[in-house]
């Protein structure tokens, strides 16, 4: 025992700490982090995974009971079926657009790949008249999504189908023999555009569901082509075609020509 008043030599035993803050763990969460809400999280899964048009619920539903029946025999083939099904309902897909939002502008009617420019009579049943006009025409291959667009705010003034072939859409004499369905529209600045849905050699059914008379706007989804095909747009004398064989379009985006009377 050491003499009264000496000073302790040596090390201090250290205070026993507390379980770690949780500012202080390693694995822990800073209390002040938002956590995503549920409604924030089916925000940002509807954000990524566009919408289905409704003419592909039969074929998914059909695809699904087929795969839930595969999947009672055979796992493999279950996982097959969940696959296809899931590209069925991707090719149905109906992703939204915002078009440019300038008077006097067409855009694109459908995804696709351009694959003509230039003149051309239009559809007959539309009663246009047979001088050629000018008319761009845009090639959808069976990956493109495949819903149509309205290219102009204005009003649906004629819907005419035509029974006809099948051959390849990307074909020039597809616009003449094949299916086809045409819209005629009018503008609100008074311009006249065609707007065609053209069976391809797999597509085999146009669904269009625009009717006479009703108000349409600019990217506005109307329509239909199943498993490959092709949309042409005749447009009014004196356009000015901003695209060229070979480009990309975005349906309800792309501006394809700016009409007649609009400022450039």
């Amino acid at each position: 025992m050491g003499r009264p008043g000496a000073r302790m030599v040596g090390r201090l035993p250290r205070p026993r700490r507390g379980p770690l803050e949780p500012e202080d763990h390693p694995h822990s969460m800073p209390p002040d982090r938002p956590v995503p809400s549920p409604r924030h999280l089916a925000a940002l899964v509807r954000a990524t995974v566009p919408p289905m048009h409704r003419a592909g619920r039969p074929f998914v539903l059909g695809s699904a009971v087929a795969t839930l029946l595969l999947r009672g025999s055979s796992r493999r083939a279950g996982a097959i079926g969940a696959v296809a099904t899931a590209a069925v309902a991707w090719f149905f897909r109906e992703p939204h657009r915002v078009p440019p939002g300038r008077a006097g502008v067409a855009v694109a009617p459908a995804d696709g790949t351009v694959s003509t420019v230039g003149a051309a009579p239009p559809p007959g049943e539309l009663g246009l008249g047979s001088a050629p006009r000018l008319r761009v025409s845009v090639f959808l291959n069976i990956f493109d999504v495949h819903v149509q667009r309205i290219p102009l705010d204005g009003e649906v003034a004629r819907v005419a189908y035509r029974p006809g072939a099948f051959l390849s859409a990307d074909l020039d004499k597809a616009s003449d023999v094949n299916e086809r369905n045409s819209l005629l529209l009018r503008g609100a600045g008074g311009h006249q555009l065609a707007v065609v849905q053209i069976a391809g050699l797999v597509a085999r059914r146009i669904v269009c569901t625009a009717r006479e008379g009703d108000a349409v706007q600019a990217g506005q989804t109307f329509g239909l082509i199943r498993f490959g095909s092709r949309v042409d747009l005749y447009l009014p004398a004196g356009s000015d075609v901003l695209v060229c064989p070979g480009q990309r379009t975005i349906g309800g985006e792309t501006a394809l020509a700016i009409l007649p009377g609009s400022a450039s």
